[in-house]
């Protein structure tokens, strides 16, 4: 069955490449995004979670959402991460992004303080009247300390009409499901997205649009044959591409910070970048790649 939501399909959020001393490695940073394009997948989130977004200068993420978006092209498409605790460096990013041609915002909840639901509703139809781009919600609550709930995504697409989709990054595929059936019946095009990989098909199942995951960084052409082989009909083949990514769910415990997990096996995949992480973070250790190493094989 076909998604009929305005985006869908296999995101990856992008890690951002950098070098030892932390400047971005453009180099290879865009060897890895034509990787990810010519595996077929359906759109990049420049500074999401795995993209390290907290961590870097306004500025840096301008240049580097520009730099992305003219470098896909229009070959998939490009979603950029504008959360911050702060509305008006929200707004100021989102204004940047949308004059550099990306698709969509993905703006997570404001963290620290986590937003009442009257908060929330204030925060992000802000946003979305500060822009002519469609809005993509972003809900994390262990990282936020606040829940974007059924009912309040419902009110926000029902009130934003560029409030287009989420990216539902809870642990319990109940949650999602009831999102789906909240939001659906407000915008049936409204896109929910799993943010745990191992979830597309329950998604799906659901009436779900897709995944925004940090393991299609490592193996996008297992995540492409699941879509695809979904979309098809094929289950054999979707079934098996799914075991595999359940196997691979292991690399996530394997580090202090799941970035440095996916930045080591995308290493041990083959193309060699830095696997820093942006401090304050605890770096990957010799024994952890070769963990990696192992898992992979």
């Amino acid at each position: 069955m076909t998604s009929s939501a305005e985006f869908s399909g296999i995101i990856c959020p992008s890690i951002t490449i950098t070098k030892d001393d932390g400047d971005i490695d453009y180099e290879r940073w865009g060897q890895h995004l034509d990787h990810l394009i010519e595996a077929g997948i359906n759109g990049v989130l420049v500074f999401g979670s795995i993209g390290e977004f907290y961590a870097f200068p306004l500025d840096v993420k301008k240049q580097a959402v520009d730099f992305v978006a003219k470098h896909v092209a229009g070959r998939i498409k490009v979603f950029a991460g504008v959360g911050d605790t702060n509305l008006n460096n929200v707004i100021d990013f989102a204004r940047a992004v949308e004059a550099s041609g990306v698709d969509a915002l993905v703006v997570v909840s404001p963290y620290y303080f986590g937003p009442t639901a009257g908060g929330a509703k204030a925060y992000f139809g802000a946003v979305a009247e500060a822009t002519n781009l469609p809005v993509i919600l972003y809900n994390f609550p262990p990282r936020t300390g606040s829940d974007l709930t059924p009912e309040l995504v419902a009110e926000l697409a029902a009130a934003h009409p560029n409030i287009v989709g989420i990216k539902d990054t809870v642990d319990t595929i109940s949650h999602t499901r009831k999102v789906i059936r909240a939001v659906k019946a407000v915008n049936p095009r409204f896109a929910v997205f799993s943010g745990f990989d191992e979830y597309y098909l329950v998604n799906r199942v659901s009436g779900g649009d897709g995944v925004i995951c940090g393991m299609t960084n490592v193996e996008p052409e297992t995540f492409v044959t699941l879509h695809r082989a979904y979309e098809a009909g094929d289950y054999g083949t979707a079934i098996e591409a799914a075991e595999r990514i359940s196997h691979l769910m292991a690399l996530y415990d394997q580090t202090d910070l799941f970035i440095s997990a996916i930045k080591g096996a995308v290493k041990a995949k083959g193309l060699n970048i830095s696997t820093l992480i942006r401090e304050p973070a605890v770096q990957l250790t010799a024994q952890q790649y070769e963990a990696i190493k192992a898992i992979l094989k």
